[in-house]
């Protein structure tokens, strides 16, 4: 699984493990990828898991700002991946005090109860975001590119996830109540996509016909990394952060991603969405509109994954995932008198970001 370059490494028994967000796309498919390889999982979310559970994990739906009741689920647990956030996309973004109470409140929980429960590992699921604010960033690395000032983020989501970054990799080092020391990193993804994936790739369903808006480089590239990749790239993680890897990944940030670069408009024009109703013939229809905003490349390598993490990402097809996606959806309904409209439409799209 890890390629020819990892493939001396002995794997590391990583004992009982906690994956917040568990019933989340990412954080299911990493529960379910632990449990197959004879870990136990509890996997912690607000929400209930979208499919069965594997065995040898457990699900435990209770929501990461409760403290007492995420003290009693660690109990015994010996690392934690750190994947829940809320206000990603959608309306959701706009309750900046709710993202702010989870993304920062509930990440200030995990660290607590790491240095309560004497659990010796945390991995923080990231975003590249926290170093891009629409600049161009062309092979950006974990030394060339620092955090966006907390008043210039694109978006509450951005800059509370790189509160909550900061403060995992301030946590690297805290003494633990049952001694030893608490060993933390951060991974930073890009756009997810894979099997199953809805967030982004809903933004491909694009009604071409109707409209064709484009702002920014239209040669500008970005990077994407498969589920199953990131997955590997979080095991890994964690067993570099155990004294039979020297711990090499503490206090460490790595950028994540398939390692290629695509262009942002082949596949993905939309980055912004509105979802809007309209009343035509007497019958209503909903159609997303897409607009795209500072599209600016934002590329970063992965090197340094590769070489402490041993990190070989699988070659996968992000077309394939998209033709994938696109067949398994029902048929959009064409918008009458839809094509009348674009200038109107436009403005009011223009307007929402504006007030965002």
């Amino acid at each position: 699984i890890l390629g020819e370059e990892a493939a001396v490494v002995q794997p590391v028994t990583l004992g009982k493990v906690l994956v917040t967000g568990g019933a989340g796309y990412f954080g299911f498919r990493l529960g379910r990828a632990l449990a197959a390889q004879g870990t136990s999982v509890i996997l912690l979310d607000r929400n209930r898991p979208p499919a069965d559970l594997p065995g040898g994990a457990q699900f435990i739906q209770s929501d990461l700002r409760d403290y007492s009741s995420l003290y009693k689920v660690c109990e015994g647990v010996s690392c934690i991946f750190h994947t829940a956030s809320h206000g990603m996309s959608g309306p959701e973004q706009l309750k900046k005090e709710l993202v702010e109470s989870i993304n920062v409140g509930g990440t200030n929980n995990v660290i607590k109860v790491c240095k309560e429960q004497s659990i010796p590992r945390l991995i923080y699921t990231s975003t590249v975001n926290v170093v891009f604010d629409g600049k161009p960033i062309e092979d950006g690395d974990e030394t060339s590119v620092p955090y966006v000032p907390p008043d210039m983020h694109i978006d509450h989501y951005s800059r509370t996830k790189s509160i909550a970054e900061q403060m995992v990799l301030s946590a690297n080092g805290y003494s633990l109540k049952g001694g030893g020391l608490l060993r933390t990193c951060v991974l930073r993804p890009c756009g997810i996509y894979g099997p199953e994936e809805r967030r982004h790739l809903h933004r491909v369903n694009v009604e071409r016909r109707f409209f064709s808006f484009r702002f920014g480089n239209s040669q500008a590239k970005m990077n994407w990394v498969h589920v199953d990749n990131l997955v590997l790239a979080h095991i890994l993680a964690s067993e570099a952060l155990t004294p039979q890897r020297s711990c090499i990944a503490s206090g460490n940030v790595y950028f994540i991603n398939d390692g290629i670069s695509f262009n942002i408009f082949e596949w993905f024009e939309p980055l912004v969405s509105l979802s809007m109703c309209f009343l035509c013939k007497g019958q209503k229809y909903t159609e997303r509109l897409i607009l795209v905003s500072s599209t600016v490349t934002h590329t970063f390598k992965i090197d340094k994954a590769r070489r402490e993490l041993g990190y070989c990402p699988k070659p996968y097809s992000l077309a394939n995932s998209v033709d994938e996606y696109l067949k398994s959806r029902p048929a959009t309904s064409a918008l009458p008198g839809l094509t009348q409209r674009p200038v109107l439409l436009l403005m009011m799209g223009l307007g929402l970001m504006l007030a965002c």
